[in-house]
């Protein structure tokens, strides 16, 4: 998950399977026959999408695929024709991350990077069931946020995360007919809801590109449909075998490596401005900023390395704002306040939440029910990760106080799926290692390595980061020829970023 996204939107494939597929992790339905898609002009609000003459429609799938005749959900999806119909592969379908990310338009937004390859796909977005323009799942009103006030400690910000994750849950599971829809939001329904858009656009099998949570949630499509994929891309990937809390709490020691790693007095200072901010906020513009926030906002830069120079400026105007100054802030600093005195910014956390409290598991489930066990792990963290520590141990998701528990277990990867894996190798929001054992589980997978710190490697140019040239040629290769890598490799770090 892309670490702003994940936490303001709650907070990231061989025609036949050689190897065999559990029986709970069997589809809950049959394949359905090819139904009449309605396919028409897309949403206003979709600009890009009309501008590039994509087609939108809904797709019906069922809310329970354990109940595929009993009532039914609309799927937002959007399509652009493939330009070469005589070399046409079939359908490429994608997911951005989150959990909790819209993506109805994100697969047109890749066809940059994809060049010819885009040529052979009809691009299918979507917005995952109960996101964007889907049958929508909203919460009850949430109040307007508490601006800190002049003096707080750790114990009291604790406090404050607990209140507002009970707060989100009763909202939520409270509001008009949510309670029939809750316990229908899963990953695992979101890859049963990916076939159905396959069954519905009359295709034998999907290709697939998703990124961080949206790689997570194309391996459990492979398991789930072994017989249904084609080209499988997986970019920035996790740990099968760790639940969503642990993944959060294992991206905080790569993190603080990579702050510690920055030329300068970066590190001290910034521990520095969180020792005053635990006990007193620091004003800038009129906005208080506790020490969670400077965090979040920490480990939101810390991602790319393209991103240090806007680390650093945020780094010293909040030390001007630390000793009283009045500050004019750069634009790194001056769009995170702009978010955060957003009236969205609580509701924006809807998206991620519903499927992290409703995941049995990997991957976005597992959250301790105990407030304790949060406030124990982040004080535990502080001896060896002062600045992130306390922040991926802490209640980023309200699943404590979610009512019922998953309908369905996490899923368990095991299967020979030809994959393309991409990772970057610092990458402090999903480390190297969780790839590493995806690719373990994944038999059929060529993991590509790039020698960089980023989270997400395809793709970085289109949006204005260093790209990787041979991540790119490798993955547009694979879905222009279908030819994956003889064997492992890694792209050494591009030339414009040492």
């Amino acid at each position: 998950m892309r670490v702003l996204s994940a936490v303001t939107a709650g907070l990231g494939l061989v025609g036949l399977l050689g190897g065999s597929v559990a029986a709970a992790d069997r589809p809950a339905s049959p394949d359905r026959p090819h139904q009449a898609v309605d396919w028409g002009r897309c949403s206003a609000g979709q600009k890009e999408l009309n501008a590039a003459g994509a087609q939108c429609a809904k797709v019906p799938v069922p809310l329970d695929y354990a109940d595929p005749g009993g009532r039914t959900i609309k799927i937002a999806v959007s399509r652009v024709r493939a330009k070469s119909p005589g070399e046409r592969r079939g359908i490429l379908l994608s997911n951005p991350g989150g959990p909790g990310g819209t993506g109805i338009a994100t697969t047109l937004s890749l066809r940059p990077a994809l060049k010819d390859a885009a040529d052979r796909y009809d691009l299918i977005g979507f917005d995952p069931r109960f996101l964007g323009e889907s049958t929508p799942l909203t919460c009850g009103k949430a109040p307007r946020p508490t601006p800190p006030g002049p003096a707080t400690t750790p114990r009291g910000d604790f406090e404050d995360s607990v209140r507002s994750a009970r707060d989100t849950a009763r909202r939520c599971q409270e509001h008009g007919g949510n309670a029939a829809l809750l316990p229908h939001v899963s990953t695992r329904n979101v890859a049963r809801d990916m076939d159905a858009i396959r069954a519905a656009l009359g295709e034998r099998k999907l290709s697939y590109y998703g990124t961080s949570y949206g790689a997570d949630l194309g391996a459990v499509f492979t398991q789930l449909f072994p017989r249904r994929t084609d080209r499988i891309v997986l970019d920035s990937s996790t740990d099968p075998a760790a639940t969503q809390y642990e993944l959060f709490q294992q991206s905080g020691a790569p993190a603080e490596a990579a702050l510690d790693g920055l030329d300068g007095q970066v590190g001290a200072d910034v521990r520095a401005l969180l020792a005053q901010a635990e006990r007193h906020p620091i004003a800038v513009k009129g906005q208080r900023l506790n020490a969670p926030v400077l965090r979040m906002i920490l480990k939101q830069l810390i991602q790319h390395e393209e991103n240090d120079p806007q680390l650093i400026s945020v780094v010293a105007d909040m030390k001007k704002a630390a000793a009283g100054e009045e500050v004019e802030p750069g634009p790194a600093l001056a769009a995170m306040l702009e978010f955060l005195s957003s009236p969205e910014v609580t509701d924006s956390m809807v998206g991620g939440a519903i499927f992290m409290c409703g995941d049995g598991g990997w991957p976005a489930g597992g959250w301790p029910k105990n407030p304790a066990t949060y406030w124990k792990n982040m004080q535990r963290s502080r001896a060896t990760q002062p600045v992130f520590g306390p922040y991926v141990n802490g209640m980023i998701a309200p699943c404590a106080f979610w009512r019922g528990e998953p309908r369905e277990a996490g899923t368990r990867i095991g299967n020979d799926v030809p994959v393309l894996m991409l990772q970057a190798r610092y990458d402090n929001n999903v480390p190297y290692e969780g790839a590493l054992a995806l690719h373990a589980k994944l038999t059929g997978s060529r993991l590509v390595t790039a020698d960089i710190r980023s989270h997400g490697v395809y793709g970085r140019g289109i949006e204005g980061l260093t790209p990787v040239p041979c991540a790119d040629r490798t993955v547009n290769t694979y879905l222009r020829d279908g030819k994956l890598p003889a064997a492992d490799r890694t792209c050494a770090k591009p030339e414009s970023s040492r």
